[in-house]
């Protein structure tokens, strides 16, 4: 039985293995063959949502519509999620 082929490598699919590596770096994802999350490494979670910050200015006006809308919304979902798991500031709602 041979293995499936790989998918074709895409700018999407390349955002999105990113985003997956801060996610599992960021203790909300298990990593490949766990079954829970590990504990949350900033330093390499940070690293990867500053590679993609990176990414984003460097493709800027260069991307299609629907590329632009997914590396803007990873990268505000991934810097939100930071902010929760490091403890950052919290919104304080009035009643």
């Amino acid at each position: 039985m041979s293995p499936e082929p790989s998918p074709p490598i895409t700018f999407t699919l390349f955002v999105l293995s990113l985003a997956a590596s801060a996610e599992i770096h960021l203790g909300l994802m298990p990593p490949p063959g766990a079954d829970t999350p590990g504990p949350p490494n900033l330093v390499e979670a940070s690293h990867l949502i500053e590679l993609l910050a990176m990414l984003r200015e460097k493709t800027r006006n260069n991307l299609d519509e629907s590329e632009e809308k997914l590396l803007d919304g990873v990268l505000f979902d991934l810097r939100l999620r930071y902010v929760e798991v490091s403890g950052g500031p919290k919104r304080v709602v009035e009643p």
